[in-house]
């Protein structure tokens, strides 16, 4: 049986694109943030006033959906914070600080170096801090990607930047424009589905991480969808014995991660 493969951290070098390894950078104004589209600058998201009208989004419209790119709409007080200024003709777009990665892309490469995925999917992570410490535990883990969706997730920003010691530059990033559909992808590409939720008497011991795998891992305010529950082939919890209900979505993902991690390393040092 051929050995499985741990990849090193030089062999991320590819997913961020050079002269973005900062904070995300506002851009405001209709002509500069189109200029920024598309010249091939990533958007993290774009904020609009409420009751600008409708001519600015209309505007725009067309490279939000060609490039899928989150939006919100937000009050003046928004726009007057993330720029400092008045002159913001109601739009602000936030310059991503990583170039986000396409999962399809992605799958074929690991398949191809003889590796067995690891993805992890974040169904609402909100928590800037919690997805730094996620990027951090799941590049140590040699995780493949991880999966955000397009709305209700947290930027990536210089706080989740610092909380991830810097492995937010070192692993892919893919957005999502619907999650199910991805979901979806990754079953027909050959990955199981494992949620990581209480809402289990199968623990994360009792799964065979030696299998393609995809971990999703739900909100801090109420969890994993119900929707993304039904669709897993698996649902795993972590024991508790102590009082407290449950773990912090960030130490969550290291210990299941880190219980894949065993499992693959000990099938390796059979081989």
């Amino acid at each position: 049986m051929e050995e499985q493969k741990y990849r090193t951290k030089k062999d991320f070098s590819t997913s961020v694109t050079s002269g973005k390894r900062s904070d995300a950078r506002p851009v405001f104004g209709i002509h500069p943030i189109l200029e920024a589209i598309r010249s091939g600058k990533e958007i993290e998201k774009i904020f609009f006033q409420k009751n600008a009208g409708n001519r600015i989004i209309g505007e725009l419209s067309e490279e939000i959906k060609k490039y899928n790119i989150p939006f919100q709409f937000v009050p003046e007080e928004k726009l007057n914070h993330l720029i400092k200024a008045r002159n913001h003709q109601g739009v602000v777009a936030l310059l991503s600080p990583v170039s986000y990665q396409h999962l399809e892309n992605i799958l074929p490469t690991v398949f191809e170096r003889g590796e067995i995925p690891l993805v992890i999917i974040l169904d609402r992570i909100t928590d800037v801090r919690n997805l730094g410490a996620i990027a951090r535990s799941a590049e140590c883990a040699g995780v493949h990607a991880i999966i955000v969706p397009s709305r209700g997730s947290g930027q990536i920003n210089s706080d989740a930047i610092k909380s991830s010691a810097g492995a937010i530059f070192s692993i892919p990033f893919c957005r999502s424009e619907n999650l199910k559909q991805t979901i979806d992808f990754l079953k027909t590409s050959g990955l199981q589905i494992i949620s990581c939720t209480e809402k289990s008497d199968k623990t994360i011991y009792e799964n065979d991480f030696l299998l393609p795998t995809a971990i999703l891992l739900g909100s801090e305010e109420d969890g994993i969808s119900e929707e993304y529950l039904r669709m897993s082939d698996s649902k795993a919890c972590i024991p508790l014995f102590g009082n407290i209900e449950s773990l912090n979505v960030s130490v969550s993902s290291g210990i299941i991660l880190y219980e894949a991690l065993r499992q693959r390393m000990k099938k390796s040092c059979k081989c």
